[in-house]
């Protein structure tokens, strides 16, 4: 199975603290939301897009990437440029 990638990667904290995860693809997005507490509405159409959609071809990984950024604002686990 190939990896359905996106650029540019959208960085998010993880559980260790002072360490960011560099997300490039549908796959990595959805190892991580997953690892969320939050589970707000970004969160939910988020994993709908990575595990459901993206994965049968149906939205662009850029779509995907949109969706995971906005998860990120919502959560607080976006890291600023």
């Amino acid at each position: 199975m190939s990896l359905h990638w996106f650029s540019p990667p959208v960085s998010v904290r993880t559980t260790r603290p002072g360490i960011a995860y560099q997300c490039n693809n549908v796959e990595g997005a959805a190892e991580q939301l997953l690892q969320w507490t939050k589970r707000g509405p970004k969160w939910h159409s988020a994993v709908q897009l990575c595990m459901d959609d993206a994965m049968i071809d149906q939205v662009k990984p850029e779509v995907v990437r949109r969706a995971f950024l906005e998860a990120a604002k919502e959560e607080g686990n976006l890291v600023p440029p």
